[in-house]
């Protein structure tokens, strides 16, 4: 475990040890959570980020997953969750989906590269991301219940809210949907959770 006194350090600790997962606090000194988040995915996309924060108006949640992170663990939290939450983005980040890629609709999605096609145009997206997609493409034209993304996206030693998912799928919606307001790759199902309108 390496530890940084700032967020300067941890850029050079990122870069030097390659680590196989980021913790981040937003409040960190010389550069915030945020900026470290931003310059990590600018080169690497695949090494799970979290973030451990006090901050946890929606919006600063919405900003930390918007720039690439996987998770955002709320204060206070207990060290038991923590390691639930940190062994489950491992295991994710140890099982990436080995397919060369899938479709829904128009939407080419390429696991291996974390990214998608859409009107030509690439895409990036988080593992996270990836895995809810996936999902919704293994069960096209059927409703995809809230606690089977839950299980299946964050895994069952994992403790997410409705809230957590409901805020993926509005970030998702915004990079891959043409209109997000009418969407019409994920497609909410009242009192269910999400469906595929791609069939």
């Amino acid at each position: 475990t390496l530890r940084a006194a700032d967020g300067h350090e941890a850029i050079k600790l990122w870069r030097s040890g390659k680590p196989d997962l980021i913790c981040l606090d937003i409040m960190m000194p010389g550069m915030d959570g945020y900026e470290v988040c931003r310059r990590v995915r600018g080169s690497d996309r695949e090494v799970p980020i979290l973030f451990l924060s006090a901050k946890n108006q929606e919006i600063d949640v919405v900003a930390g997953l918007d720039l690439g992170a996987d998770d955002f663990i709320r204060k206070p939290f207990t060290r038991s969750e923590v390691m639930a939450r940190v062994r489950a983005a491992l295991r994710r980040s140890g099982a990436r989906e080995t397919k060369d890629h899938f479709t829904l609709g128009d939407l080419t999605v390429r696991p291996a590269s974390l990214l998608a096609m859409r009107d030509g145009q690439p895409v990036e997206l988080t593992p996270r991301e990836i895995s809810i997609l996936r999902l919704l493409h293994d069960h096209r034209g059927e409703p995809v219940t809230r606690d089977a993304f839950l299980d299946t996206c964050w895994g069952l030693d994992y403790f997410p809210d409705s809230r957590t998912l409901d805020q993926h799928i509005f970030l998702l919606r915004k990079k891959i949907e043409s209109d997000p307001a009418t969407p019409r790759i994920i497609q909410s199902v009242r009192g269910v959770g999400y469906r595929c309108g791609c069939v």
